[in-house]
Order: C-alpha cells, then structure tokens, then sequence
C-alpha cells in the first residue's frame, strides 16, 4: 500500500510538471523559439524556460492589459525583482521587455528593432526566460522576464 502511495504521488507529480511546460500558450511558445534562433543566429546558448518567470511575466502582463498599456511597473505594482521573487524564481540579475501588438510576431519584429528589448534578448550574460501574454480585446499584452539563474 505505501509503495502503491509514492507510486501515485511521483506519478501527480510528474503529470504536474508535465502541465507547467504544456500551460505555455501558443503566443508564449511563439516568442520562446523566436527568441532562441536569434540567440543561435549570434552563437549565444539557448534561453531555458523558467516557470517561475512565467508566472511573474503573467501576472505583469495582466497588469499591464488591465491598465491599457505597456509598462515596467504600475502603482503599487512591486518592481521586476518583487515579482520575480514572489513567483519563486531565483536569479543572480534580471531583465524585462514589455510590449503590446496584434501578434507574437510583431511584437517580437518590435522588440529586435529596439536596442534595449534587442540588448536584453542577446544578453549572453542571461539564461533563463519567462513569457507572458495577456490577451484583451485583440491586443497582446506580452512580458518576457530573463535572467541569469543563481
């Protein structure tokens, strides 16, 4: 019976992480792989996905889809760090792009055209990501939350 008990929570367990990598949208995947051909086109290593992160991008990009618009942080939002921590990420740095479009696509075509989302992305310094996209009448509501793992 106890063997038949371990059996069963290894396999919840299993299932459960199973269902964090498949929580990720078709948007979130989208910006992921685009993310890591640009790495791979400048011989960077691949991103690794962060769940952590991804709840905190989530929660943000809610923020930011409540609010209208793109933002870092809104009042009585806590900062990148706040978010990250409470999400349960662990990072030695961080970064963030946010933005808002009409598909994954162009809101990644925006970020590579701008030198700081752009910078973040490459950073070779980073290795983990989150991404979330909130959807609200027809607008994406996208946050992408890196970092360098401690």
């Amino acid at each position: 019976m106890r063997n038949s008990r371990r059996l069963t929570h290894a396999l919840i367990a299993a299932l459960l992480l199973c269902g964090a990598v498949w929580a990720q949208s078709k948007g979130e995947r989208e910006l992921f792989d685009a993310a890591n051909r640009e790495r791979k086109a400048q011989g960077l290593p691949s991103l690794k996905w962060d769940d952590a992160l991804a709840t905190a991008a989530r929660k943000h990009a809610e923020q930011m889809a409540s609010h209208g618009s793109a933002g870092h942080q809104f009042s009585g939002e806590p900062s990148l760090p706040g978010r990250a921590t409470k999400a349960g990420a662990h990072f030695l740095s961080l970064a963030e792009n946010v933005d808002e479009g009409a598909t994954a696509t162009t809101v990644h075509e925006s970020f590579m055209k701008s030198p700081l989302h752009r910078a973040n992305i490459l950073d070779r310094d980073m290795d983990s990501v989150g991404i979330g996209i909130v959807v609200r009448n027809g607008q994406l509501f996208v946050v992408e939350d890196f970092s360098k793992a401690k």
